[in-house]
């Protein structure tokens, strides 16, 4: 089973987010997008689940896997590589940093605060970038 999580981490936005500061996605018109489901949970519970959770979670909510085909359905899902949160639209496009935690737990960090410029300057976390929208 592959895994997407890093510890000790920051995923800063992408250099071509084109907001300033963080915004929250807005809801689709045929549903929660996500974008908003996964700002929805990490906005829910900060430094409470792992990258894999978010990414199962937001699968298993687009899906409607039932919660009792919830493990077999988690297994599936990590058979196959998956795209790590770097990929996010969060910081793709709406601003928001994603730092994990030495024990891999997650938590959104806004574009434009000062937390976010201090876990961007603090020399003992590994700093990532979002992947870029569009090619250089």
């Amino acid at each position: 089973m592959g895994s997407t999580n890093y510890t000790g981490t920051f995923i800063q936005v992408a250099d071509d987010c084109p907001v300033d500061e963080a915004e929250p996605p807005p809801v689709g018109a045929k549903g929660p997008t996500v974008a908003v489901l996964q700002h929805s949970l990490l906005a829910e519970r900060p430094y409470e689940l792992t990258s894999d959770d978010v990414l199962f979670e937001v699968h298993a909510i687009r899906q409607e896997v039932p919660e009792a085909d919830r493990s077999s359905a988690r297994e599936a899902f990590f058979a196959k590589d998956q795209a790590c949160l770097r990929s996010s639209p969060l910081g793709k496009r709406y601003g928001w940093g994603i730092h994990h935690d030495g024990e891999g737990r997650v938590a959104l960090v806004p574009l434009g605060s000062d937390e976010y410029a201090a876990i961007a300057a603090d020399p003992d976390t590994k700093q990532l970038k979002a992947m870029r929208s569009k090619r250089a």
